[in-house]
C-alpha cells in the first residue's frame, strides 16, 4: 500500500486545516489507518487512528476535540479534520496503514504496528 498525504500547510492559530491521505489498495484489501507527527527535535507522537469500518476511533489526550479522523473507504482516503490549531501542533503530519480484517475493531495506537507510512505533510501554525 503506498500512501500519498496532503493538505498541510501555513495556517494561524485558532485556524482550521484538513489533511488527506490517499492510499493506492486492492478493493479487497482491508486495513485500519492511523495519523501521527513529528515536530522538530522531537519523537514521532500519535495522533488519531480509526478502524476499517470506521466505526472506532482513538485519539491522543492532546487532540480530542479538535481534531477529528474519518475515511471514505470507496475513495481509499482518510482524513484529519484539525480545528482550534495551535502553534505546538506545527509537526510534519504522516498518514499510516496497518492490514487488518474487514470487522476488527482494534485501533493501532503504536507505531511499530504499522506496515505502511506516508512521506509526510508540514504543518505550520503561526502564533
Amino acid at each position: 500500500v503506498q500512501l500519498q498525504a496532503s493538505g498541510g500547510g501555513l495556517v494561524q492559530a485558532g485556524g482550521s486545516l484538513r489533511l488527506s491521505c490517499a492510499a493506492s489498495a486492492r478493493t479487497d484489501q482491508t486495513y485500519a489507518l492511523g495519523w501521527y507527527r513529528q515536530a522538530p527535535g522531537k519523537e514521532r507522537e500519535f495522533v488519531a487512528a480509526i478502524t476499517w469500518s470506521g466505526t472506532r476511533t482513538d485519539y491522543a489526550d492532546s487532540m480530542k476535540g479538535r481534531f477529528t479522523i474519518s475515511r471514505d473507504n470507496p475513495k481509499n482516503t482518510v482524513y484529519l479534520q484539525m480545528n482550534s490549531l495551535k502553534s505546538e501542533d506545527t509537526a510534519v503530519y504522516y498518514c499510516a496503514a496497518a492490514w487488518s480484517t474487514y470487522t476488527s475493531t482494534f485501533l493501532y495506537t503504536l507505531p511499530r504496528l504499522y506496515d505502511y507510512w506516508g512521506q509526510g505533510t508540514l504543518v505550520t501554525v503561526s502564533s
